[in-house]
């Protein structure tokens, strides 16, 4: 477990409660200390704004937090924490992926969609996201405060 990680901020709409659901199982397991957001009926109709701001608001005073982000396809939930200007999010589809938007990048929100991938890839995608470090040179610190 990366110890520079405080706490895992997760919520999904209706379209992503399974997943989110053993994503927590699976991090908790592992030792992450997990804080669960929003529904967990995925008959509760829920729009993705709403719980993505849930997840950005928890994480707004926290820089080692890192926030979990799941709705049916991953982008609605992505461009909707991208509005707030403390959140580096991506969506996520290979573990290689969140290694590299960890290193490059320091984001930190993953975006996942439900209905597009595996929940053991999803899995592997999160852990890697969670146990990746950023590059913290020069260039990328100057990168992001330019987009912040």
């Amino acid at each position: 477990m990366s110890k520079t990680v405080s706490k895992i901020y997760i919520a999904s709409d209706h379209r992503g409660v399974g997943l989110k659901l053993y994503l927590i199982e699976m991090l908790s397991t592992a030792g992450y200390s997990v804080v669960n957001m929003g529904i967990d009926n995925p008959e509760q109709m829920v729009d993705f704004p709403e719980i993505t701001k849930l997840v950005t608001d928890a994480m707004l005073d926290d820089e080692n937090a890192r926030g979990i982000l799941i709705c049916g396809t991953g982008a609605g939930v992505q461009i909707a924490a991208n509005r707030y200007r403390h959140i580096r999010a991506t969506r996520c589809e290979r573990p290689e992926q969140a290694r590299e938007d960890r290193f490059h990048d320091d984001v930190n929100v993953l975006a996942l969609g439900a209905e597009e991938i595996d929940i053991e890839v999803a899995f592997l995608c999160a852990q890697t996201f969670l146990e990746s470090p950023f590059e913290a040179n020069e260039r990328r610190i100057r990168r992001i405060k330019e987009i912040s």
